[in-house]
């Protein structure tokens, strides 16, 4: 068991929740690196990860828009910090247009974290809880605040018009946001939520749309297109490759 890759994710604290979604880790204590793909959830992931050869790097990830094969070294051991989009803004004070489905590294001391915080959840947690209080915005966009409560508690199933008309922000101005901001359009996003949405229902074993697709053949080109496999595939989720899957079976 101890040889086994390991993930967990916990939520943040209540007065960070309109920025970050959950703070996680995850263990590769093998001596195999461990194959994963990485699903599009609508989050932005900042990782902070050590390999076994004690090399220290920091990692913003991008949105994504389709499925990416990725190969967690060997005795690697990474936290993470998701963020929700208006997070970027508020909290990295960035532009991620240019890292759809991609990502950069940071500086190696980036918010100041090192080794003797990332020795466990409960220690990364409380010190980058500690640091994300300390930029807390102010003030925020009451449009925009608006806007990612609606596109969340409807996981994306609002329609552009009327996310617009009711946060009283032209269509045009929220797409100009989300492209330069972001890198892709507001449908776009919200496609991407519906989809992570589904997802709770295929890791119930539930392979029939119980969102807004249009029908099965719809919700399984969708389905394919964001996970790269049909509903079926994803749901028996081989060798736990689907991170985002093995995490919702275990809740």
């Amino acid at each position: 068991m101890d040889n086994e890759f390991y993930c967990k994710f916990i939520q943040p604290e209540p007065s960070l929740d309109s920025f970050v979604e959950n703070i996680g880790m995850f263990h590769n204590p093998a001596v195999e690196a461990k194959e994963v793909v990485i699903l599009p959830d609508g989050r932005v992931d900042l990782f902070f990860m050590r390999s076994g050869s004690g090399s220290f790097s920091v990692l913003l990830i991008g949105l994504e828009t389709e499925p990416e094969q990725r190969s967690i070294p060997p005795d690697t051991i990474a936290f993470a910090v998701s963020f929700r989009p208006l997070a970027v803004e508020y909290i990295l004070h960035t532009s991620i247009a240019d890292l759809i489905n991609s990502g950069k590294n940071l500086p190696d001391d980036f918010w100041n974290l090192n080794d003797d915080d990332l020795k466990n959840l409960e220690t990364f947690t409380l010190k980058i809880t500690e640091k994300i209080t300390e930029l807390l915005p102010q003030t925020v966009d009451e449009r925009k605040h608006r806007l990612f409560d609606l596109i969340y508690t409807s996981n994306g199933e609002m329609s552009v018009k009327e996310l617009s008309e009711k946060t009283g922000w032209s269509s045009r101005q929220i797409n100009r946001y989300f492209n330069q901001q972001f890198g892709l359009s507001l449908k776009a996003y919200c496609n991407i939520l519906r989809f992570r949405a589904s997802l709770s229902h295929i890791a119930e074993g539930k392979l029939f749309p119980e969102l807004n697709f249009t029908d099965q053949t719809h919700f399984i080109k969708e389905i394919k297109k964001f996970s790269g496999v049909v509903p079926k595939e994803l749901s028996k989720n081989k060798n736990d490759r689907f991170i985002l899957l093995s995490v919702l079976k275990q809740k």
